[in-house]
């Protein structure tokens, strides 16, 4: 019989703030990662440091912030009100401390947490806060938490307001680069939000004076749109939307206090059930809800009282209620949305009948589709049954909702070998495979018919669970895994073109990815080096001493499970796949994938001769 352990005194232990914050960092800023994927931590970081100075800005105090991330040092400066200089410390380092717990300073605010600088400070090498107001001047320095450096109120000339620095603690964000993307489509949602607002990053500003009218118009290309975008605002609630050309599915952006809600919650279910009741009572007809939303490109922007979300990174909306003697969030938005959309309707007779007519096409092709898309479930049912194509996430596995999860990647790869691999070294409760058998089909130009005929096509989308909303989505992060040769860059391309082509919001909201794997392995008897490009094979050879052996992985089934952990775990490398919102979808596939082989041929050996030249000037 096994004896006991013993459970003393001795065994109880209590954290400070610090302490347990890197301890348990996902309690408070989700997934880590290295910045390649637009929610990992350090963007959380930059997000709750920005969020204090967005409050100053809807209290009337401040219209710029000034932004710059100069190696891994981040530094945000507002002309807000700056922090009351006895109590600069406390707010960044005592817990449920700070001005949004007193509603009369701060009013539906981003957060009422008081959490967020401090998981910044505690998990930041280096934090710095310094306030100014009144013509004084203090400021404080941490270390991982820690106050190093408590400095005396100072006279000072500077403008008022709240200046941050930290550099985020690589020993917990491995590798860590802050991709300037990430950081411009955040800076850019602010000032969709905050109509006057400026926001100068590295020198470049982003304002907005049409809110979230300017969002659709800089996220979509205007020829693609089937009519000028609708935009309604009212007190605590601002919505605009319009429909694709050529998009199959929904896309919503949706916002709650400034936080951009990127799985949706009460108030986007709320805006998509408004959307449809106010269709069918305009037209007097009970058109399918899927036909009406069908190609919909929206956002929806709402104000609400302490609002409660259903994780620390506020990324989904629980909240039922929007606060006060004011009405539910439900009734509230099919209020607003079914009489200011009513009135704009009866008033743009031209957009009422476009969308009708785009209503109708809709219900024709999903009539069309309809038996087939009958047979491709019961198909796709069976072979998950069978487990033939997709070797799910224990998170799945034991999730009947089915919801997506912020740590769950689904890597699609090619052949037996590479996707046994993968299996063997996979994180079983986080991450998922799907295994391709050959290349995919060219699904440029064809129609949403071709999904639901073709085994992999339809498989795959199941599995993902988007086949009518990217709401229902069930990873987070799909990772493109393939050989790095020519018959796997290839796969890479019919891949992505499927999902340009069918599922364009699955790039566009940043969850596709492709998989870096080494090239080469460089060992001694002391160390292994894993390279990722010829570059880094030189360099690990001249570091290791002797004659090192040097392995060419020419394939992912090379590799061998216990190694494939080190690339598909903490260290995993991925490449963003990132739309270029200037071209249209349509213009893009049209190169790359149609018959215009002379373009393309001329494209490649003028870019062939561009590297070459790059190539001989380095060497």
């Amino acid at each position: 019989m096994t004896q006991a352990t013993q459970y003393t005194e001795d065994n109880i232990r209590s954290l400070d703030w610090k302490e347990h914050i890197r301890m348990r960092p996902g309690m408070y800023i989700g997934k880590l990662g290295d910045g390649s994927s637009s929610d990992d931590g350090i963007y959380i970081l930059l997000k709750e440091v920005i969020d204090n100075c967005i409050d100053e800005f809807v209290m009337g105090a401040g219209k710029t912030i000034e932004i710059s991330i100069r190696d891994q040092q981040v530094t945000v400066r507002d002309y807000g009100r700056g922090i009351p200089l006895g109590k600069v410390v406390d707010v960044v380092s005592k817990m449920n401390t700070g001005g949004k717990y007193d509603s009369r300073a701060f009013k539906k605010s981003v957060g009422l947490n008081g959490v967020g600088t401090k998981a910044v400070n505690a998990l930041s090498t280096q934090f710095r806060v310094e306030s100014t107001r009144e013509g004084q001047s203090k400021s404080a320095t941490f270390e991982q938490g820690v106050l190093v450096d408590d400095a005396a109120v100072e006279t000072s000339s500077r403008r008022k307001g709240t200046k941050v620095s930290f550099v985020p603690d690589e020993s917990i964000f491995k590798n860590f680069k802050y991709r300037s993307e990430y950081v411009q489509k955040m800076l850019m949602n602010y000032v969709y939000l905050n109509p006057g607002l400026t926001i100068v990053f590295n020198g470049e500003k982003f304002h907005s004076e049409n809110g979230l009218r300017d969002l659709l118009e800089d996220n979509n290309n205007a020829d693609d749109l089937l009519y000028p975008i609708i935009h309604l605002k009212g007190n605590d609630i601002e919505v605009a939307l319009t429909h694709s050309k050529t998009q199959y599915s929904e896309e919503y952006h949706s916002f709650v206090n400034g936080q951009h809600t990127t799985q949706g919650g009460t108030h986007q279910a709320a805006f998509r059930e408004a959307i449809v009741k106010t269709i069918r009572d305009f037209y007097g007809k009970q058109y399918d809800p899927s036909d009406i939303r069908k190609s919909i490109i929206s956002a929806i922007s709402i104000k609400v009282m302490e609002p409660v979300f259903e994780s620390q990174t506020k990324t989904k909306l629980g909240s039922t209620d929007m606060g006060g003697e004011l009405p539910t969030v439900r009734s509230y938005i099919l209020d607003f949305v079914g009489k200011y959309l009513d009135n704009y309707l009866h008033k743009n007779t031209e957009t009422a009948d476009k969308i009708q007519r785009k209503i109708l096409q809709a219900e024709r092709e999903r009539k069309e589709l309809s038996g087939i898309r009958k047979l491709a479930k019961e198909r796709a049912k069976k072979a998950s049954l069978h487990n033939k194509k997709l070797r799910d996430c224990r998170i799945h596995l034991g999730d009947q909702k089915k919801e997506r999860h912020l740590e769950t990647t689904l890597f699609i790869t090619e052949g037996d070998s590479a996707s046994g691999s993968i299996t063997k070294s996979r994180d079983v409760n986080t991450q998922a495979v799907f295994s391709l058998k050959g290349k995919p089909l060219n699904s440029y130009g064809l129609t949403k018919k071709i999904v639901y005929e073709n085994e992999e096509f339809n498989l795959l989308q199941a599995a993902l669970n988007i086949e009518e909303s990217m709401e229902d989505l069930r990873y987070n992060n799909i990772v493109i895994a393939t050989d790095a040769d020519v018959d796997g860059m290839h796969i890479r391309l019919l891949l992505i073109t499927f999902f340009l082509q069918f599922f364009p919001e699955v790039i566009k909201e940043g969850h596709l990815y492709i998989l870096q794997t080494p090239l080469f392995r460089v060992r001694n008897k002391k160390e292994t080096i894993y390279c990722y490009s010829d570059q880094e094979r030189v360099d690990a050879i001249e570091k290791l001493t002797g004659k090192p052996e040097i392995t060419r992985f020419k394939g992912l089934g090379e590799i061998s499970p216990d190694e494939f952990k080190h690339f598909i775990g903490d260290d995993m490398r991925l490449d963003p796949v990132m739309l270029d919102k200037s071209m249209l979808i349509e213009d893009l596939l049209s190169f790359y994938m149609g018959k215009n082989t002379p373009k393309r041929q001329e494209f490649i050996i003028d870019n062939l001769k561009v590297e070459l030249d790059r190539i001989e000037s380095e060497s």
